[in-house]
């Protein structure tokens, strides 16, 4: 259904603003199935989390699989993490592009001094804090996010330190608004991403499919071959697979690479449809009906 990406400096309200969205979709009806992902998921400290570069690494690692695993077209997965770098934003982007999901980023505009300062008093109330040279390194680093950036788009602004945070805040309405608004001929302004080669994982299901695709069009091939042959340069007009396959019904010799040609093509065709559709048959008898409908096609009126 949707992603949300919650991005901000340390201590800048992220977590609660990651609760305030999940309850102000709890208030609708009917409830959408909603799913906060963090570091306290999966009790990660978060000073060791980000002690080094491949702590950190490791954590983001962590956070994109279980996203990858929970995005869905039923629920709305909401992570809440510093999400500071740009290019991890992107990666989690492609995620929600594979998925054909809407996506956004909800951003908690902090002042510097005012996540300090909320960072102390956590410590104060015997909450997890952040060690001080890790905060610093953090706050460096963070990398604000840009509406002109497709992937940081659509953005909606929190300035939590000035505002507040609540479920009737402006962003968490809008974002509310756009994750649950119906898409229809009329709607513009709410984008579900698509698919792409380059963003689509290819399942198992669907290349066990196309391997069967591969099989059972080489025995068509074969089986025509054999039938040419044996009317020695004539045309075979009639060429039966089996009981329950189309005849494969041919006005003129085809020769072998003309077949191979256009074996090729079918099972690109094939491959290229499968990413916006429902996989190829799997089982050899519709991939053979599949592919003697297209011969018939392209050679059967030639």
């Amino acid at each position: 259904m949707a992603l949300v990406v919650i991005c901000g400096q340390p201590c800048s309200g992220k977590s609660t603003a990651a609760n305030c969205l999940s309850e102000a979709l709890q208030t609708l009806d009917p409830k959408p199935t909603v799913k906060i992902i963090d570091e306290s998921s999966f009790h990660l400290d978060r000073n060791q989390s980000y002690a080094d570069m491949p702590a950190e690494k490791n954590l983001r690692g962590v956070l994109r699989s279980e996203v990858d695993r929970s995005l869905s077209r039923d629920s709305i997965v909401i992570v809440d993490s510093l999400n500071s770098i740009k290019g991890y934003r992107y990666e989690l982007w492609c995620l929600a592009r594979a998925a054909g999901i809407r996506h956004c980023v909800l951003y908690c505009d902090t002042d510097e001094n005012q996540c300090r300062e909320w960072n102390k008093e956590r410590g104060e109330n015997g909450q997890a804090t952040y060690d001080d040279k890790i905060f610093e390194d953090l706050v460096r680093r963070f990398e604000k996010p840009d509406r002109s950036n497709r992937w940081d788009s659509p953005l909606f602004e929190l300035w939590p330190s000035k505002d507040g945070i609540n479920q009737s805040s402006i962003a968490i309405s809008e974002a509310v608004s756009y994750l649950t608004r119906r898409v229809d001929s009329k709607t513009r302004d709410v984008r579900i991403l698509q698919p792409t080669i380059a963003t689509q994982n290819v399942r198992k299901s669907e290349a066990n499919s196309l391997y069967e695709m591969d099989q059972a069009t080489q025995e068509v091939i074969s089986a025509i071959v054999e039938a040419q042959s044996q009317c020695f340069g004539a045309p075979a007009n009639r060429i039966s697979l089996g009981p329950q396959l189309p005849t494969i019904s041919f006005k003129r010799q085809v020769g072998l690479p003309e077949l191979r040609s256009l074996r090729r093509t079918f099972i690109k065709l094939t491959a290229q449809s499968s990413l916006s559709g429902p996989p190829p048959p799997s089982d050899a008898d519709s991939a053979k009906r599949m592919f003697v409908d297209y011969l018939n096609r392209e050679i059967g009126t030639a």
